[in-house]
């Protein structure tokens, strides 16, 4: 049985891995923008463009997910001699810890991808490539870099998007330089011919992938046992990692094994390039002799962090860390976080178009007056964020004798309230650092006060939101039920 120490010893070693990654090279942009009307020339709706991102796609994503693990990466790949081969060629080599190996071919289109969104929702998405192979030349230069580099490597990734640089040769060739150099091999496969990944150790299938390569019926179980077992036996690897979306993944050895990884994701924001991280996850394990059911569990749990981010994104080792203990963690535990896990939350409900209401206190003694107050703030938002005075806030606020519960305490018993979404302790006296940090669209404070005498009101009302002076409940209060227990 894996536990979560074990995950967590894991985790502790990805960033010692290097990793050497060969594919399709893209680029991959998002258009962000608002919706307010049709077109008057068709019935289509106009996007109001508020902001654009550009990032490496394909086997650029794969080594983004290996150095945000901490890991080092080498990058073999193609690209095209125009505007966008320059601007991936900049990317690549602005990144530390990607080694480049970028070759450019004359007269090839680098592959280019755009996504236009609005409310969290893609409209529509573009693309500008090419699926015609690579030139004998340059395969023949690719291979002799990455003969250079595989055996001082501890995996060989093979990212495959069929746009072309991964011909079947290539591919055979790799496989082969791997395996005399006592490498593993993990291909994210694409397309119906597998026996370009003749060899490999594992390989990393979608459940319609493993239809499409074997022709066989992928939708119980059983099937996806079947078809994998008799891909296996077919392509002499040793196995396959079958990523299954809502239902997990299933692992499949040549020894006959089967295991099946329940999927861990709690919301499900974007799948995009959800299975480059599975494989950038898997083969860091992997470099560190991580045994493979154990290496898929780890990569199963990336695989639920990513799809919980939105746009083509990667996971960080605090990540993975962070999901593990969550994992351990009651529900209402899990809502205690640090601010920069509060802030990535945020952003996720912000872009699914969820509002974000923000309210702070000590919360000594939690008494129907608190309730009220967090009552009110929740019917005023789609998601609550709890500002928590740190115990030496208190202290310095309500005096020495004070808080009678401790941060923990405090925090947790406001983290089991279905009112709240999250918890986030704050040190200093006020939250004004916080409140600017997470830009609530409405700040709650008790009735007791005046707007302006409201810590951040000022700011909030600046940038368009809103603030509400919750009716205070007559009788309750902290100082009161301490004077009454004293007596």
């Amino acid at each position: 049985m894996i536990t979560p120490s074990d995950l967590v010893s894991h985790i502790e070693l990805l960033s010692r891995a290097r990793i050497l990654c060969v594919g399709d090279l893209m680029l991959d942009r998002f258009v962000y923008g608002e919706v307010e009307r049709t077109s008057p020339e068709a019935p289509v709706p106009v996007l109001g463009i508020e902001r654009q991102t550009a990032m490496l796609g394909g086997a650029g994503n794969v080594a983004r997910n290996l150095i945000s693990l901490g890991a080092r990466a080498a990058l073999l790949s193609v690209v095209g001699d125009d505007g966008v081969g320059r601007t991936l060629t900049q990317m690549v080599g602005e990144e530390e810890r990607i080694e480049p190996h970028l070759l450019v071919e004359r007269g090839r289109p680098s592959t280019e991808k755009t996504r236009f969104l609005a409310g969290g929702q893609q409209l529509l998405r573009t693309d500008r490539e090419t699926r015609g192979w690579i030139s004998e030349r340059s395969a023949e230069n690719l291979l002799r870099m990455a003969e250079d580099i595989v055996p001082q490597c501890d995996v060989l990734v093979l990212s495959d998007y069929a746009k072309g640089v991964l011909t079947e040769e290539l591919c055979q060739a790799l496989i082969a330089c791997a395996r005399t150099a006592s490498k593993p091999v993990v291909v994210d496969p694409k397309g119906m011919n597998y026996d370009c990944y003749r060899g490999a150790s594992v390989i990393t299938p979608n459940r319609r992938e493993l239809g499409v390569a074997t022709g066989a019926p992928v939708e119980t179980e059983d099937e996806i046992i079947a078809a994998g077992q008799s891909l296996i036996a077919q392509m002499a690897i040793d196995a396959l990692l079958v990523t299954r979306s809502r239902h997990g993944m299933t692992l499949l050895t040549a020894g006959g094994g089967v295991a099946h990884l329940p999927a861990r994701a709690r919301e499900v924001f974007d799948v995009s390039g959800a299975g480059d991280t599975v494989v950038a996850t898997l083969a860091c394990a992997l470099a560190n002799d991580v045994e493979l059911a154990e290496a898929s569990a780890l990569a199963n749990l990336a695989a639920s962090v990513v799809v919980a981010k939105s746009g083509t994104a990667v996971v960080f080792a605090a990540d993975l860390l962070h999901a593990v203990r969550a994992g351990d963690l009651s529900s209402s535990e899990a809502k205690i976080v640090p601010l920069t896990a509060a802030l990535e939350s945020i952003a996720k409900w912000r872009a699914a178009g969820q509002t974000v209401g923000f309210t702070n206190g000590c919360f000594d003694l939690l008494h129907p007056g608190h309730i009220s107050l967090l009552r009110q703030s929740k019917e005023v938002c789609r998601r609550l964020v709890v500002g928590l005075n740190s115990d030496a806030s208190v202290r310095r606020l309500k005096g020495a004798d004070r808080p009678v519960q401790t941060e923990s305490a405090r925090a947790q018993v406001l983290a089991s309230l279905e009112t709240v979404d999250l918890v986030v302790i704050f040190a200093e006296d006020t939250p004004i650092n916080m409140i600017e940090a997470i830009r609530p669209d409405v700040l709650i404070k008790g009735g007791d006060y005046r707007i302006e005498e409201v810590v951040g009101a000022e700011f909030v009302q600046g940038h368009g939101g809103k603030i509400l002076l919750a009716e205070t409940e007559a009788g309750f209060s902290t100082s009161g039920t301490i004077e009454k227990l004293q007596r």
